[in-house]
């Protein structure tokens, strides 16, 4: 493990591995090193080309924190990686973290080219906009009142895990994990704002981008994709087969190697 200091203080985690350009990879809400076997997996394939960062965001794994919030001060940490690195970088965000990728890169960090999987825009329509405030509402009434455990099921209820698959993951290891990094649900949900496509960012983000989906997943995450590809002026648009939310790393990556090694 490393540790860079970014602006405002706080200590931000990762580990480094590999050889040559630098790729940092942005992890989504409950993603920390520790948690996400699924990136820690992705981060060891492309480290066979890359200097690879998998970072613990602000407030998860051996990151620390700092108050208030704002998706600044994790631009910021991700501007304070790309200066350990020395150079200019390859960026890759998944689901939330894409979405945190995408601001990063419309400030103009430096990075060559950013690949993202699935940012979980909604359709923007009146039912999606009152669901998002509804579930801001509740989650940070839960997170006020340190109700952990609530807020972890309300986000995987509101994010589509059937009741039957909450209960089990309820009596596994996993879940207490899931707690400890309960309060950084509010970052994400902060990133993701009303939920709906932010086009005039996504148009400012110039660089190459390569928007991903899976083929097997929802409707909307697939439309959501296509909606950044089209919105973004560099935007490229690939689907894997088959593949859902939780992706097979050993899919992934190829695709990954392939657009950045471009």
């Amino acid at each position: 493990m490393q540790t860079v200091i970014s602006k405002d203080g706080t200590q931000i985690a990762f580990d480094k591995i590999g050889q040559g350009p630098a790729l940092i990879l942005v992890g989504g809400a409950f993603h920390s090193r520790s948690i996400d076997p699924r990136m820690t997996q992705l981060a060891r394939l492309l480290s066979k080309y890359y200097t690879t960062y998998h970072y613990d965001r602000r407030g998860r794994g051996d990151s620390t924190d700092a108050q208030p919030y704002a998706v600044d001060r994790e631009i910021e940490d991700i501007s304070a990686l790309i200066k350990d690195s020395g150079r200019s970088v390859y960026l890759f965000g998944m689901s939330s973290g894409a979405v945190l990728a995408l601001h990063a890169a419309a400030q103009g960090l430096d990075i060559k080219k950013l690949a993202v999987y699935e940012p979980p825009f909604n359709s923007g329509n009146d039912d999606a906009r009152k669901a998002a405030e509804r579930y801001t509402k509740q989650l940070n009434l839960l997170l006020l009142e340190n109700r952990r455990s609530e807020a972890v099921e309300l986000a995987r209820r509101s994010w589509g895990t059937p009741p039957n698959i909450i209960a089990v993951m309820k009596q596994t290891p996993a879940w207490s994990m899931f707690e400890s990094v309960a309060p950084t649900l509010a970052y994400d949900n902060e990133i993701m704002g009303d939920g709906s496509l932010p086009e005039k960012l996504v148009a400012s983000v110039t660089i190459p981008l390569l928007v991903i989906d899976g083929g097997a997943s929802p409707l909307f995450m697939r439309n959501a994709a296509k909606g950044v590809k089209d919105a973004a002026p560099r935007a490229q648009y690939r689907t894997l087969e088959g593949q859902t939310h939780e992706y097979d790393p050993a899919v992934l990556a190829p695709v990954l190697i392939e657009f950045f090694s471009s």
